[in-house]
């Protein structure tokens, strides 16, 4: 498993992240610890929790499992939405209790929301830096202009940067290729993508006029958003299967691929329910295609976010080589 520079820090994360989203619910504690154990074994060393998963149970559960080997992974975890900068101590010391550790490696904003306060979120991150409870700070779903926005503060005060932003990003979902990358790239702020499998949709399991399976996510989907895609997507879904099928891979590890084949992409971030999907999912780290590949497999989604462009600037606006080497 390959090892990467974590953006602007010292950290040296594996190219997965595992992600914990499930462990305790539809995934119990005993396969939680045999598919953590699996992953550490084959290299991974980067792991993703957040309080609000099950409500801090299930950081609690990661803190069980974890017992022993803290000093194999780097954690990151993240406050939840909705919480102010005024309550982020509290809430970080609530983290560490249930993981069972003195400090994380990354402490996230788990989501952006109107009204905040960045001077008072960014000096609360890097009081906790300070006090050696976090080693970096970062964010997930923000827009580009708000990762500048809240490391321009950080700047003037000495603070600690945001190093790291995690965001969708699939054959599908290709919004964050409008400024997200571009922007991360040009600064060195990590990119974790977590749905790169789109929910399932990109795994191969669901066939057009057959029910999804018994408890699988389509079936459980109340927002039907994969429903829509399945019917939006289908015949862009059979001739992805066949490509991978060509290439002698999974449909997934097909997927997982494409997302990591993008330079502005650190880590891609899987979970997982049963130690049985483990291992097919690491054999798609050593899956490397070409820039044509790349472009074949886009072009059989067409998903690319449209807009209307007179000249160039539509596609500067996705440009990931306008600064020379970034600027980290």
């Amino acid at each position: 498993m390959n090892r990467v520079t974590f953006g602007n820090s010292e950290l040296e994360v594996s190219e997965l992240c595992v992600g914990t989203m499930v462990f305790g619910s539809s995934c119990d504690e005993a396969e939680s610890d045999r598919i953590l154990s699996a992953a550490i074994q084959q290299g991974a060393n980067f792991l993703d929790t957040a309080a609000a998963y099950i409500h801090g149970d299930g950081e609690a559960l990661l803190g069980r499992i974890l017992k022993g080997r803290r000093d194999k992974v780097l954690i990151a975890t993240k406050l939840p939405a909705g919480i102010g900068p005024q309550d982020l101590a509290d809430n970080l010391e609530g983290s560490l209790q249930r993981l069972q550790t003195d400090y994380v490696d990354v402490y996230m904003l788990h989501w952006p929301a109107e009204g905040m306060e960045p001077r008072k979120y960014m000096s609360a991150l890097n009081e906790a830096v300070v006090a050696g409870k976090v080693r970096a700070v970062g964010c997930c779903n923000f827009p580009a202009w708000l990762v500048e926005h809240f490391n321009a503060i950080a700047a003037v005060e000495g603070w600690a940067p945001l190093i790291c932003n995690q965001i969708p990003y699939n054959l599908v979902e290709r919004g964050v290729e409008i400024e997200v990358l571009p922007q991360a790239k040009a600064s060195n702020v990590a990119i974790t993508v977590y749905r790169s499998l789109l929910m399932g949709i990109l795994t191969g399991k669901y066939k057009r006029g057959q029910p999804p399976p018994d408890g699988s996510r389509a079936a459980l989907d109340r927002k039907k958003r994969l429903e829509g895609w399945l019917t939006q997507y289908a015949d862009a879904l059979e001739k992805f299967d066949v490509y991978a099928a060509d290439l002698g891979v999974t449909p997934a590890q097909l997927a997982i691929a494409w997302v990591r084949h993008s330079s502005a992409v650190t880590c891609t971030l899987a979970g997982f329910s049963s130690l049985r999907q483990l291992e097919p999912t690491l054999a798609a780290f050593d899956l490397d295609l070409t820039d044509d590949q790349r472009t074949e497999l886009s072009d059989l989604f067409g998903a690319e976010v449209k807009e209307e462009a007179g000249g160039n600037y539509a596609k500067l606006r996705r440009n990931l080589n306008l600064v020379a080497g970034g600027e980290g």
